[in-house]
């Protein structure tokens, strides 16, 4: 027996990860037009540059803040809470955020515009992956932050980009205490004693650079690093914020895959890299499914010509073996989730959601799996 799941009202922030194409930015969606229509005012994020989200939410053109979507349309509980709730999506733009950071919390306004006005910083803003990873996390950090949000939904790149997103705030820590802020930000010329042989030879190969090819690269470097004194802290702390945030009891980390047994088995991988990453995973949903099967006395007993039976007989064994390699997937799955963690399902819609109340037909169809369920 089937009983309906993932309460939301448990949560603050909900993270769906998984392989491409499995529809995650779907489910995403879905999830935050639940939640909103359960009267809780909720955010959805999505880290992937193309419009899959914006377009499932019907917003059209840059959402790079939050954008209202009307939930006119979508079937509410009867009561004064549902009634309260309100949806907001938006897609993460690195640079508008990063530069945001800097106007927030640069010490003057001349360190903002030197910050700003640095060729290196307008190069890394603009270009770098692991800068877009960070800025995901100061974005949603900032979200889940805002009192009047009660809930914020991720949706994140495909799997291998989303473990680098999930490990940003640690690796920016790590630079942070690095020699290379050290390195870059003393004065050229100045022998310290506390910089080694071999940090004194970079800076000479990149002062040499600078002399053939006139590009002053260590002064544009050295300025960089320097104009960002007094705010290294501040990054600092939030990424250990952001940490903690990833790791808190009302954060839920979602995989979310389809039954294929290519996809289960990249789905497994990733809870256990999650796992050894120390972040607990919530819950699995197995996206599309098939629905269950009719009664085959149902086809016996059905009033069509022999031949038709037959056809039709052959057609229910051939699904009842793909419904078993299905539950093969889904029992896969089941054992490589940790304890606790619930394992889901969501019937293939039959078409594209093209509506709210597609979304919200995928949201109200989602179910626990219970073991030993074969659906056949």
């Amino acid at each position: 027996m089937k009983t309906p799941a993932l309460a939301l009202e448990k949560f603050r922030v909900v993270i769906c990860l998984g392989p491409g194409g499995v529809g995650k930015t779907t489910l995403s969606a879905a999830l935050a037009v639940s939640g909103a229509a359960s009267g809780r005012a909720v955010d959805v994020l999505t880290v992937d540059p193309a419009p899959r989200l914006l377009d499932a939410l019907g917003l059209v053109g840059d959402a790079a803040e939050p954008r209202d979507v009307p939930l006119a349309g979508v079937r509410r509980p009867r009561s004064a809470q549902a009634n309260r709730g309100r949806l907001r999506a938006l897609r993460l733009d690195p640079k508008r955020t990063f530069d945001a950071i800097v106007a927030r919390h640069a010490p003057s306004q001349a360190a903002r515009d030197a910050i700003l006005e640095n060729r290196i910083y307008r190069n890394i803003s603009n270009a770098l992956a692991g800068v877009a990873d960070y800025m995901a996390m100061e974005k949603l950090l900032e979200l889940a932050g805002d009192r009047a949000t009660d809930l914020v939904v991720l949706d994140t790149p495909p799997a291998a980009e989303a473990l680098d997103f999930l490990d940003a705030p640690r690796r920016l820590i790590e630079l942070l205490n690095s020699r290379a802020v050290t390195l870059l930000s003393a004065p050229a010329g100045v022998l310290k004693s506390g910089l080694r042989v071999v940090d004194l030879a970079a800076r000479a190969v990149l002062a040499a650079f600078d002399r053939v090819t006139g590009l002053n690269l260590l002064g544009d470097v050295q300025s960089f690093v320097r104009s960002f004194e007094g705010m290294y802290a501040g990054f600092a702390e939030r990424a250990r914020r952001a940490d903690a945030m990833l790791r808190a009891e009302d954060t839920a980390v979602v995989v979310v895959t389809t039954a294929e047994a290519a996809r289960i088995s990249q789905a497994n991988e990733f809870v256990d890299a999650l796992g050894r990453a120390g972040l607990r995973v919530s819950a699995g949903i197995v996206n599309r499914v098939m629905p269950p099967l009719p009664d085959v006395a149902e086809l016996e007993n059905a009033k069509i010509s022999a031949a038709l039976k037959r056809k039709l007989t052959r057609n229910l064994s051939d699904y009842a073996a793909l419904k078993r390699r299905e539950a093969a997937s889904l029992d896969s799955l089941r054992a490589a989730l940790p304890a606790g963690a619930q394992l889901l399902v969501a019937s293939d819609l039959g078409r594209e959601p093209r509506s709210l109340a597609d979304l919200m037909e995928i949201a109200k169809g989602l179910q626990v799996r219970n073991p030993a369920q074969t659906d056949a």
